[in-house]
């Protein structure tokens, strides 16, 4: 019989698609307020790895992403998201978003993004709030699922992945030894 464990927490992770008049700017200072300093960030960078967000927010969109100082248990993330979802409504416009806030975590292992869609490789967490692992870390390396969509995949993004993951392996490391001593 297993024991179950605490895992570590986790690196705070949100994605930010916006629209050109919007930029991120007042979005990140939002989550900084409520999630701590902002310790790595990569963007913005153009758009166009779908036209999934056109109908609703326009062309020309940016996509930023950011990760956060702080670390925080894998359960809030059902939370966090129905956070970055009253921000989506409170920059809306005319009853359509400007920006789309896709939070997620990510641990030595994988990157999970929150979702409010079901589909077969989701898992429902609470608030109608599902959870994706988009990427998994293996042999040293981010890999990709049939799932994982086109801008994850992206070299320069996994680049700065894994950038975050080598300081977040050594903030956890730090953090078990002091544990132990």
């Amino acid at each position: 019989m297993g024991t179950a464990t605490i895992p570590d927490p986790v690196k705070l992770f949100v994605a930010m698609t916006s629209r050109p008049d919007v930029g991120a700017d007042e979005a990140t200072a939002a989550l900084t307020g409520r999630f701590g300093p902002v310790d790595n960030s990569y963007g913005p960078i153009p758009f166009g790895f779908t036209d999934y967000y056109e109908s609703e927010m326009g062309t020309h969109l940016t996509k930023t992403y950011v990760t956060f100082q702080t670390p925080v248990v894998r359960e809030s993330l059902a939370e966090i998201k129905v956070f970055t979802n009253n921000l989506e409504r409170q920059y809306a416009a005319s009853g359509t978003r400007t920006i789309n806030l896709d939070p997620g975590y990510l641990a030595s292992d994988k990157l999970v993004l929150a979702s409010t869609k079901d589909f077969f490789h989701r898992i429902y967490l609470s608030h109608g709030i599902f959870a994706e692992v988009t990427l998994h870390y293996r042999k040293g390396m981010y890999r990709y699922f049939s799932w994982t969509f086109p801008d994850y995949r992206d070299l320069a993004f996994i680049e700065f992945l894994e950038r975050v993951r080598a300081q977040y392996v050594k903030v956890i490391r730090n953090s078990r030894e002091n544990r132990m001593a």
